[in-house]
């Protein structure tokens, strides 16, 4: 949950004090936002918490994808594999 008081800075304010918000990134796992003219331009977050949102958007990704395969099975968009391979050959000219 971003906590506004501590989590929304200036860019200025975050260069003058980065020694204090890397500290802060890593003890909250919380991202801060930084603002220029007052308005969100960039956030910054701790690596350990960047990689877990990169696994979880990983994982999201193959569960569409495994989602969108049962859905194309369930309403018939499947061809067998021995058809694409030969249309694969063919296309190619690639003999068995």
């Amino acid at each position: 949950m971003l906590d506004i008081t501590k989590d929304i800075q200036s860019l200025t304010t975050f260069r003058r004090r980065s020694g204090d918000f890397m500290k802060q990134l890593k003890k909250s796992k919380r991202p801060v936002v930084l603002t220029v003219k007052g308005k969100a331009a960039a956030i910054v977050q701790d690596a350990e918490a960047y990689q877990r949102l990169l696994d979880i958007a990983a994982r999201a990704d193959s569960e569409e994808g495994i989602r969108q395969g049962l859905d194309d099975v369930a309403h018939g968009r499947t061809r067998p594999a021995k058809e694409v391979f030969d249309d694969i050959r063919r296309k190619h000219g690639i003999s068995h």
